[in-house]
């Protein structure tokens, strides 16, 4: 995981870049987010379109573009490494027509109540707005 920001109260928000660690979250938190980053990362591999075309300089680029083309799976952990919420937001952090962002808690939960100053951190630190009726997609059928 990489460290993308700090939240209050001795959190911070980390970037899930395997899918070891997107299996980890989803048993941890007991919800899905390993099948969407799986998902995303088979698409963004297969838009790959190598620069060179010998065998072994072929994929150097296919790591950076992968980064840069799906989207971003975050945790909010807890100063001890407890996870507390999971956010899906677009490639780069940077604001897509389109594009679903998706924040939740254990179970498919709602994070806000607990964690809306750490999810504004996040906001802030991304230039987004992530708000509750934007990102909480299970708000209407009392998950």
């Amino acid at each position: 995981m990489q460290f993308v920001c700090d939240a209050p109260g001795r959190r911070a928000w980390f970037r899930i870049e395997t899918e070891a660690e997107a299996a980890a979250e989803s048993e941890t938190m007991r919800h899905a987010v390993e099948k969407y980053f799986r998902r995303e990362h088979a698409a963004a591999v297969q838009k790959y379109q190598p620069t060179a075309a010998n065998y072994i300089e072929r994929d150097i680029g296919l790591a950076a573009h992968v980064q840069h083309t799906m989207p971003l799976f975050l945790t909010l952990r807890e100063h001890d490494g407890t996870p507390l919420a999971t956010a899906m937001l677009p490639p780069e952090g940077k604001e897509t027509d389109g594009f679903r962002m998706i924040i939740v808690g254990p179970a498919n939960a709602d994070p806000f109540a607990a964690h809306d100053d750490a999810i504004q951190a996040l906001a802030t630190h991304f230039g987004l707005t992530l708000t509750k009726d934007l990102c909480f997609p299970y708000q209407n059928y009392g998950v």
